[in-house]
């Protein structure tokens, strides 16, 4: 039986007692002294079996005997060393000569004679003992290192102070390319230098500071067999001997390659997930893509899209053959280098060089993705249709591809084309909400008597598509004209189709020359209505309604180019700015009252005088409100925009981007709108106005007054009509509402003639009968004019007509 120095019934650290034959015993070691607790004095001459706990126990202990060198177990007196092992040695040459042993104790004294003696023999027996728990211990221990030294998976190096190798299992690097003999050998004997200068420096860091190395992951490679390396997890502690001195390390090396590259797989499934996941646009993921492969998975990847993908059209299916893909994004090389050491290129293009792809067919695959050692090739696919494509290559100082390699690139690939094809989705329904919103909108720029305008419209660049903005710049009587500018709460179609009822109501109602706080009253009457409209369709089992977005503010404005006078008021919307023409820039004091549909309060008008091309700005939120930034710091910013980007007669066409560009240059998180109305004035001379009595005999006069004025202006073509719409606008007036009145004509796009009274009663137009005198007024000033209507004002009325002009000579 081998046995090491260690071993507790070792005579070398074991309690020994001389015997005799008969179990008397003749001397001691101090070991047994302490053991027994008892002198080396106080113990010869007394028998073994005095010693036992259960004198009577003595044939039991000597029945444990099955040979000359045996071992068994006893327990001795309190006191005297409790429950040991021990271990009966002869300490002669251990011949037999035909002895026998006795069964009861006696003669002999139990112990077994060689030459059949019995008690006056002069046979002599060393016996050993130790407590059990100790021995026990130790053979556990024994146990554990004998069967670590087999282990096949783990590898055991024990080195001394100068981390020379003293012992190894067998396999302590799971490949070849190791000595046979390692004995007396350092790591950088047989593993790349850096290799084995990075184990050295954990090593001696282990010997130096006593602190174990626990599981640390340190790729190595062999002199003889380098590859692609292994992953070893690393551990290792300080050996001392039993005086505390320093004898050396012991290590152990785990091969943990493959769990390493399955959890790497992993991380980089998740990584690609989330990367994937932050953005809806086709060209973005690609470039995520490529960075996220690159060099996580490989050294060099090129990711090519559907060109369907980026014209909004629905790509081919899957089983099509003829594919039209754009290069999308390379990362890992610039195009036409090759990757150092890999023996992979990359054309002008982008493609990686076709060798790659030579043995791709001898490589084990799954649908749609091929590989070789070097490079994979997976296609994107989601719902049935092909995407785009992935490829991604390796050189040769990395893990070649394996079949985990190959599904990991499967699978990221087709999340991949999930998250294009929903970009794909998404850029076309937004294309669709942007074009259906442009639709509904105007002109970007207006060119009338009372202002020139241009628009600036950005929709969101977030998720929930373009929102409710809108504008409107609508032609009024008499030459003035209605700005307007909206926001619509929330985002989506159902914003844009209130945003297009909205439009079409105020134009519905700016067409009855409301002013402006009298048609703010009617636009919250009218959504407070598509309120109570859509409480009730969704009430209804199974219904569903289409305006879901109704909450807005709203700001409409009046300007007049012959007073040069605005009017405006706001629905919860910010107030209008004015640049005047030596570029400062102001806030109109424009009182909001509550956003249209909650009700309740009254819309205060403002009024306002303004000079010759001065520029008016109307807006919304989305422009002042930059984050979380106070709207005044927004405001003022706007302000300084305004004057820098209008100044000197700038065109309002330049103007309008400048402004948003500077204001807004990121992504928008809310539609941006800006209307820009540089105003006009109708000059002092083509416009005149005549008071009158409501005297019947006026009439001839105004006439006079009429044709006069036609004729200084070389408007005689339109003598004839305009004294026969002014005669009986007049006579009307007279007529039906008494008091003064006053005949206005201006001339501006177009010949208009006014009449107003102090009463509020509207003219109504009917077809008169034959053989009625009267009523037929009204018809033929409408049948000689291009346009007649009436509006109220804040003293009565004012009934209109417009006639085109003559062309000049």
């Amino acid at each position: 039986m081998a046995r090491t120095n260690d071993d507790p019934l070792d005579a070398g650290h074991a309690a020994g007692l001389v015997v005799d034959a008969d179990g008397t015993i003749l001397s001691c070691t101090p070991a047994a002294e302490a053991l027994l607790n008892r002198t080396a004095a106080e113990l010869r001459g007394h028998r073994v079996r005095d010693l036992l706990a259960d004198p009577e126990s003595w044939r039991t202990v000597m029945a444990q005997q099955d040979g000359p060198v045996w071992e068994g177990r006893a327990e001795l007196a309190a006191g005297r060393g409790g429950d040991v092992l021990f271990r009966v040695l002869p300490l002669d040459d251990g011949r037999e000569a035909g002895g026998t042993r006795t069964g009861d104790g006696q003669g002999a004294g139990g112990a077994y004679t060689g030459d059949g003696q019995g008690a006056g023999g002069a046979r002599q027996f060393l016996v050993l003992a130790a407590p059990r728990t100790l021995v026990a211990q130790w053979r556990q221990a024994h146990a554990f290192m004998r069967e670590l030294f087999l282990q096949e998976r783990v590898g055991l190096a024990v080195m001394d102070k100068e981390l020379r190798l003293v012992r190894t299992n067998t396999h302590l690097l799971p490949y070849t390319g190791l000595p046979p003999d390692l004995h007396g050998a350092r790591f950088a004997d047989f593993l790349w230098e850096e290799d084995a200068r990075e184990i050295d420096v954990r090593l001696r860091e282990v010997l130096t500071t006593g602190v174990p190395l626990v599981g640390v992951d340190l790729e190595v490679h062999t002199r003889v067999d380098p590859g692609t390396g292994r992953i070893m997890a690393v551990s290792a502690f300080r050996l001392q001997g039993t005086n505390g001195e320093v004898a050396g390390v012991t290590a152990l090396f785990l091969d943990v390659t493959e769990q390493r590259l399955s959890q790497r797989r992993l991380d980089l499934l998740h990584r690609a997930t989330a990367v994937l996941s932050t953005n809806l646009s086709a060209e973005e993921t690609a470039r995520d893509l490529a960075d996220v492969l690159v060099p996580a998975l490989a050294d060099v990847a090129v990711v090519d899209i559907a060109e369907s993908v980026f014209t909004s059209d629905e790509p081919a299916p899957e089983h099509h053959h003829n594919h039209t893909l754009r290069r999308a994004a390379v990362a890992g090389t610039s195009p036409g280098a090759d990757v150092t050491g890999a023996g992979i290129e990359v054309d002008s293009g982008g493609e990686l060089a076709a060798h790659m792809w030579s043995r791709a067919a001898d490589v084990p695959h799954h649908d749609g993705v091929v590989g070789s050692p070097h490079g994979m090739s997976a296609w994107l696919r989601a719902r049935g249709l092909l995407l785009g494509r992935v490829q991604v290559g390796r050189g040769d100082g990395r893990h070649r591809f394996v079949p985990g390699d190959l599904a990991l690139l499967e699978e990221i690939a087709s999340r991949a084309a999930l998250v294009v094809d929903n970009a794909r989705r998404y850029h076309r329904e937004r294309s669709a909400a942007i074009s259906l919103q442009r639709s509904l909108l105007p002109s970007p720029t207006t060119d009338t008597v009372a202002v020139h305008t241009a628009t600036v419209y950005l929709p969101t660049d977030t998720a929930t598509g373009v929102s409710g903005d809108w504008f409107d710049v609508i032609p009024l009587s008499s030459a003035r004209v209605a700005l307007v500018v909206g926001d619509v709460v929330g985002h989506g179609l159902q914003a844009t189709a209130t945003m297009a009822r909205l439009r079409t109501a105020v134009r519905t109602l700016a067409d009855l020359d409301l002013e402006p706080d009298e048609l703010l009253t009617h636009l919250d009457d009218l959504v407070s209505q598509f309120v109570t409209e859509a409480g009730e369709a969704t009430r209804a089992p199974g219904a569903e309604t289409a305006y879901g977005s109704f909450g807005a503010t709203c700001l409409y404005m009046t300007y007049d180019p012959v007073t040069r006078r605005c009017l405006a008021a706001s629905a919860g919307h910010p107030p209008p700015a004015l640049v005047a023409p030596d570029g400062t820039a102001r806030y109109l004091d424009v009182n909001p009252g509550p956003p249209l549909g909650v009700g309740g309060l009254p819309f205060d008008p403002a009024e306002t005088e303004v000079a010759d091309g001065s520029v008016l700005a109307l807006y919304t939120d989305g422009l002042i409100d930059r984050g979380h930034t106070d709207l005044d710091l927004g405001m003022v910013a706007l302000g300084d925009a305004l004057s820098a980007a209008v100044a000197l007669g700038r065109p309002l066409e330049e103007a309008g981007p400048a402004v948003v560009g500077e204001l807004v240059p990121g992504p928008l998180s809310d539609d941006v709108t800006l209307l820009l109305a540089r105003t006009r004035v109708v000059p002092d001379g083509s416009t005149v106005a005549w008071t009158f009595p409501a005297d019947p005999s006026v009439v001839a006069e105004a006439r006079e007054r009429v044709l006069g004025q036609l004729s200084l202006w070389g408007l005689d073509d339109l003598a004839f009509t305009t004294e026969l719409v002014a005669s009986e606008l007049v006579t009307n007036a007279i007529r039906y509402a008494g008091g003064p009145l006053e005949l206005r004509l201006i001339r501006a796009a177009s010949l208009i003639c006014e009449v107003s009274d102090r009463s509020s009663t509207q003219p109504r137009m009917r077809r008169a009968q034959a053989s009625e005198e009267g009523g037929r007024g009204l018809f033929l000033i409408a049948q000689l004019t291009d346009r007649w209507g009436s509006r109220y004002t804040r003293h009565g009325k004012t009934i209109w007509t417009e006639q085109s002009l003559p062309p000049r000579r």
